[in-house]
């Protein structure tokens, strides 16, 4: 059987509010949303936190998917939106999805609080190639093969514009300190 006919058999049992499928649909993306949110925080006790409220959402709003687009990306939207709720409504902020430890050090980060829309609005100042590749990656959880698959780019270049990504938003934020720091 195939991916396309597996996940429609499943994603129709799911509108059924069938729990086997449900269970079958969770396994079979467990991983996957695992690996995502492993970027973003260590803690198993949160990691499994976010990924079954990611699920909830999945199995609640699972009569919207109208089988148009990828499934697993249509998923992953929603796992992230847990994600990020999160750390919003833990007063946590979310500097890690431009910042990895062995980019920049903590003490270099901006002192300012940054939030998620905060950085959505920074994210969308970038080139638009640049701003898709950062997307997919940091925020969707995707690889590279997978994102130069589905752009049509090579690794490299996928690899590339991450890190112009980065750099360009190091840059605006180190712009938007020195602005705050001038206003007050």
């Amino acid at each position: 059987m195939s991916d396309h006919s597996t996940y429609r058999r499943l994603i129709q049992g799911c509108k059924a509010n069938d729990r086997k499928c449900q269970e079958e649909l969770y396994r079979l993306f467990f991983d996957k949303m695992l690996s995502m949110c492993r970027r973003y925080t260590q803690d198993e006790d949160q990691q499994i936190s976010i990924i079954n409220d990611g699920f909830l959402k999945v199995f609640k709003k699972i009569e919207q998917y109208q089988y148009q687009g990828s499934f697993e990306g249509w998923l992953r939207r929603l796992v992230f939106t847990s994600l990020s709720d999160y750390f919003r409504k833990e007063n946590k902020y979310l500097k890690f999805m431009i910042f990895e430890k062995e980019d920049t050090p903590i003490e270099a980060l901006p002192e300012e609080s940054l939030y998620f829309q905060d950085i959505l609005e920074l994210v969308n100042l970038l080139p638009n190639k640049t701003k898709q590749v950062f997307h997919k990656y940091a925020i969707e959880g995707y690889t590279h093969k997978d994102i130069g698959e589905d752009l049509d780019i090579s690794i490299g270049t996928s690899k590339w514009h991450l890190s112009e990504a980065r750099k360009k938003l190091q840059h605006l934020l180190s712009e938007r300190k020195i602005y705050n720091s001038n206003v007050r």
